[in-house]
């Protein structure tokens, strides 16, 4: 399991307002997509989201999204060192994800790039 980075989860009330402060703070284009009614926008380390209450007050629960090169691996790797793992690995508009309960309690996304 290789881990290549990770990218700070950010709940806003008003994505299209902070769009253009991420964009300039992170000197890239942000990626736009929706998932299970959440708007989500990509912008270098950061993952700007909004939408319903009850459905951010889950995404608020994971600390983070780590970059793996592969994640069947990592589930595997994670399973291994006694994490729990909560969900996936699911097809994500730009690869694979799975949700990972470490034993500590700590809760994160790990995220490949893979078709």
């Amino acid at each position: 399991m290789e881990i290549l980075g990770a990218t700070l989860r950010v709940c806003v009330g008003d994505i299209e307002a902070a769009i253009p402060f991420y964009e300039r703070l992170a000197g890239g284009t942000a990626l736009r997509f929706e998932r299970g009614g959440v708007q989500v926008a990509a912008v270098g380390c950061f993952l700007l989201m909004s939408g319903p209450a009850a459905e951010l007050d889950v995404l608020r629960k994971v600390a983070a999204t780590i970059a793996v090169n592969d994640v069947e691996e990592t589930g595997r790797v994670l399973a291994e060192m006694g994490a729990d793992i909560l969900a996936g690995p699911l097809p994500t508009p730009v690869g694979r994800n799975l949700i990972a309960r470490h034993p500590d309690g700590a809760v994160y996304e790990y995220a490949d790039r893979h078709a």
